[in-house]
């Protein structure tokens, strides 16, 4: 008997130290889901919950809460766990690694683009990459495929179908026009090359596309991938900086010219089914194959105004730790204006011209901090104004009724892009408005 009251003791010690780590295990869990629910306000509140892009997708009904993508993601607060289930946070952060996707142990991740509610402009793509018009591909971010790995792998596989069209070599006509130097771009570039086809790849930026207007030292690729020519490229927490010099080296050694700074104004079918692809330039190409391999951001709005094409204009803000004591003006209302601005400011001279009264759409840190920049005089905002004129030294600028001459260095106008819909619909590709796109799906 008294054995037997020893083992109930013990048993009884048992299950309450047994209950004791479980009351404290789901006491943390429940604080550390406090803490995730906390942030997901905020990201509401800052505007960064909702995707502005490719993002992740979480089936809850299959999600088992075991934080894998969280711990795979190299982004901060992307995802987190509450409740034990994986929820997005700051969604439009996301940069498309595809981390999360590859780690979830019960496949309860796809990737989509556009939501339920915001749908997003996609053109019609077969299992080919080929568009509605016969002829014309497309590949990369373009096409839904935002995932630097997948958008690679894309531009090969596009290039594989062009290289299996049945078309008549004539002299002074191309295999291919591939029309973008980011990661399907370059992939196809190579592709073609391994192939023997004749082609020229034009880029109305610079070589990389997208990837090189990221932050200097932004992660782009958490996993191999195989660019042809060269092999299997073992990458692994690389920046922008690492793969663009990969790209440069591959492309050095093959010796294939990229042509820079060439924007594409049109694609025109012609009757004999080849393509006449037209630049800003003046340069014409025909070809039998266009590969369209561009970013979905299309083309920065320009002003209209006399200087804008000066070299000290530019449309996007790119390592601003090297520019130091320079006069710049900042146009644009919206959060990259308002970003470029402040940190342009660090080290120079900066003017914030708007052409409103107020900031009216950008996130609640940015309103707070572009704020505590005015009233500390780290940088000035001039609102209602207009630019009207550029010149190397200095701006015009119409404030209200006065034109005001300001001494000046740089500019950069941040009037929002123009989306290549009406530049694909000219082509005769067609368009289609998709709600939750599936992009990637185990």
């Amino acid at each position: 008997m008294e054995v037997l009251l020893e083992q109930i003791a013990i048993y009884g010690s048992v299950a309450l130290l047994c209950g004791l780590v479980i009351f404290f295990y789901m006491r943390s869990l429940k604080k550390k889901s406090d803490v995730v629910v906390q942030k997901v306000e905020t990201a509401k509140a800052e505007g960064t919950f909702e995707p502005v892009s490719l993002h992740p997708y979480i089936d809850l009904n299959t999600c088992i809460g075991s934080a894998a993508c969280i711990a795979d993601c190299p982004e901060k607060d992307i995802l987190g766990i509450v409740n034990g289930k994986a929820t997005v946070i700051h969604a439009s952060n996301c940069v498309g690694h595809g981390a999360c996707f590859h780690a979830c142990p019960v496949e309860a991740i796809s990737l989509r683009i556009g939501t339920e509610k915001r749908g997003v402009e996609l053109p019609h793509v077969d299992e080919h990459f080929q568009s509605n018009i016969a002829g014309i591909f497309i590949a990369g971010e373009l096409g839904g495929m935002g995932l630097i790995k997948n958008s690679v792998e894309q531009g090969q596989q596009a290039m594989e179908s062009i290289a299996g069209r049945k078309t008549t070599k004539r002299e002074g006509v191309l295999d291919v026009v591939i029309i973008g130097a980011g990661p399907a771009g370059i992939s196809a570039t190579l592709e073609a090359k391994k192939r023997g086809l004749s082609s020229v790849t034009l880029e109305q930026d610079s070589l990389g596309g997208t990837v090189f207007t990221f932050p200097r030292a932004k992660i782009v690729m958490t996993a191999p991938m195989d660019l042809p020519l060269y092999g299997q490229a073992k990458l692994f927490d690389t920046s922008k900086g690492e793969l663009l010099s990969l790209w440069k080296k591959v492309i050095d050694e093959q010796g294939i010219t990229i042509t820079e700074h060439t924007k594409v104004e049109s694609i025109l079918p012609q009757k004999d089914g080849t393509f006449k692809v037209s630049t800003n330039t003046g340069a014409d190409h025909v070809s039998h194959n266009v590969l369209l391999a561009i970013g979905r951001r299309g083309s920065p709005r320009k002003l209209g105004v006399p200087g804008e094409d000066l070299q000290n204009v530019a449309y996007r803000l790119l390592e601003p730790e090297n520019i130091h004591g320079k006069k710049a003006i900042v146009v644009g209302g919206g959060d990259s204006a308002v970003e470029s601005a402040m940190l342009l400011a660090e080290d120079n001279e900066v003017i914030l011209s708007y052409r409103k009264d107020q900031f009216a759409r950008i996130k609640p840190k940015n309103k707070t901090a572009i704020e505590e920049a005015i009233s500390s005089e780290k940088l000035k905002v001039i609102f209602n104004s207009d630019l009207v004129n550029i010149t190397e030294e200095s701006v015009l600028l119409k404030v209200g009724e006065e034109t005001k001459e300001l001494k000046n260095d740089l500019v950069y106008i941040f009037a929002g892009g123009e989306l290549p819909t009406s530049f694909l619909q000219k082509a005769g590709v067609e368009i289609t408005k998709r709600f939750g796109h599936i992009v990637k799906k185990h």
